[in-house]
């Protein structure tokens, strides 16, 4: 380990991966280190043995759940956006070839004590039983007008400024019912919470444009998932960092991250190895996080926590049309909440589990001093448990930026649904790392039917 590399990046979650891959085929000398022996980190995907040894270290998985090497449950529930940001690094980077993809097959939301399939075209609006026939005529106006909108045509603007006007002034143009907002601005627009009401319209606009030209992509849902679970993801990303050059260690124990005396990052040591770089990347658990600061440097703070709890079940999800696979978004409003809760759930289509299992996964952002208890409008739209697994997780934000030492942490993976976020956060360490935008080429991606 005495060779000096351009980047270390320490963790192997999607975050770490994706900036790993990106940095090797961008010429970087890149050494990749994880403290387990497998990929992932907080969004690896488990078999049973893991599952149950991570949650009842105690209890072995019941025999009738069948084989362990069926099973890849993901600890962390996300969907691929068909059309999203994840899409096009998987196309640029051509990590493609390593993955087969699926759809999700439906995309619910819950409103007035029920779940309804996610209007996303004004014909399905139309259709929809979350309006009433007067809604449903002023929701069709509505998306004919977000559907036909150009920026360099003011004809389509009808009198609205996406940048200076806000989202409640657009719902309010439209005459939009609050319940109507709510599936739009959290099941649609996907936001986890109501922040955006106040803000420029351009945003929701993008967002919503986004939501359903993914969802006319592929039909059924704007969802896309790897076969053999989200864990493919970061592994994917690796094996392109290994072509291009990069070095991996897994079950390397990380002992100090060493810095010069002005503070800036020097290398790291792992037991009498000290292997040196310009900089380093790291998810929060290298820096501290859930510690007091090391040697008096606060590297990272906790910015709330999300609850999560993996449910296996033996039937598809009531009221979903047995799908297959679904997300299922209860606004905050719908709940007397600050954030939404959200349902992910997939089965053995997806070489997740076994045959005549499903897996939903129900997550939100902690408000109270009892999560679990948060989370049970969720609970309660599965029918019966077969076994859950609760976990709190602590939320962690760097505290620096990284450009005065050259140790740049990511963030924590939040309670939302997608990936996009993630993205955001890969683009902003890129520019920090790099000093320049990412820059992805466009291509089409292959989806299983």
């Amino acid at each position: 380990m005495d060779e000096e590399y351009d980047v270390i990046v320490l963790g192997t979650g999607l975050t770490e991966c994706i900036l790993s891959g990106l940095l090797s085929v961008e010429g970087k000398k890149v050494l990749h280190m994880d403290r387990n022996d497998y990929y992932g980190g907080d969004s690896a995907s488990l078999n049973l043995t893991q599952l149950y040894r991570k949650f009842r270290p105690d209890q072995s998985p019941p025999a009738e759940l069948g084989r362990d090497r069926d099973y890849a449950v993901d600890l962390i529930p996300k969907f691929i956006i068909a059309s999203g940001e994840l899409t096009k690094i998987l196309v640029h980077t051509d990590v493609t070839r390593y993955l087969e993809f699926k759809q999700i097959a439906g995309s619910f939301v819950y409103r007035d004590g029920r779940i309804s399939k996610v209007p996303s075209t004004e014909m399905e609006a139309v259709k929809s039983p979350l309006m009433g026939l007067f809604e449903k005529r002023r929701a069709k106006k509505f998306f004919e007008f977000l559907q036909n909108w150009k920026d360099d045509d003011p004809v389509t603007h009808q009198g609205v400024d996406l940048d200076k006007n806000s989202m409640k002034e657009v719902y309010e143009k439209f005459g939009l019912e609050p319940g109507t907002q709510d599936f739009i601005g959290h099941a649609m627009a996907l936001y986890l919470d109501d922040d955006y009401i106040t803000k420029p319209a351009r945003n929701a606009y993008e967002r919503i444009v986004l939501y359903t030209s993914s969802m006319a992509r592929y039909g059924k849902s704007p969802y896309i998932y790897p076969l053999y679970g989200l864990g493919e993801l970061p592994q994917s990303f690796a094996r392109l960092s290994a072509i291009y050059g990069g070095t991996y260690m897994l079950d390397k124990k990380i002992d100090e991250i060493v810095t010069d005396g002005e503070g800036k990052f020097i290398g790291v040591r792992s037991g009498d190895e000290t292997v040196k770089a310009k900089q380093v990347i790291g998810d929060p658990s290298y820096f501290g996080a859930g510690k007091t600061a090391d040697g008096g440097k606060l590297r990272v703070v906790e910015d709330g926590k999300v609850v999560r709890a993996i449910c296996l079940l033996k039937h598809p999800i009531p009221g979903t049309d047995d799908s297959d696979s679904v997300q299922i978004i209860i606004p905050q409003n719908q709940v007397n909440r600050r954030n939404d809760i959200y349902i992910a759930m997939v089965s053995s289509t997806h070489n997740v589990c076994a045959k005549d299992v499903y897996v939903a996964i129900v997550s939100t952002i902690v408000e109270t001093q009892h999560p679990e208890q948060e989370i049970a409008p969720g609970l309660q739209l599965l029918g019966p448990i077969y076994d859950k697994f609760v976990s709190t997780t602590p939320l962690y934000t760097p505290v620096g930026s990284g450009e005065a030492d050259n140790i740049f942490i990511t963030r924590s993976y939040d309670a939302t649904s997608h990936f996009e976020t993630v993205v955001e956060e890969v683009q902003d360490v890129w520019k920090r790392v790099v000093g320049k935008d990412l820059v992805l080429k466009k291509r089409e991606v292959a989806v299983e039917a």
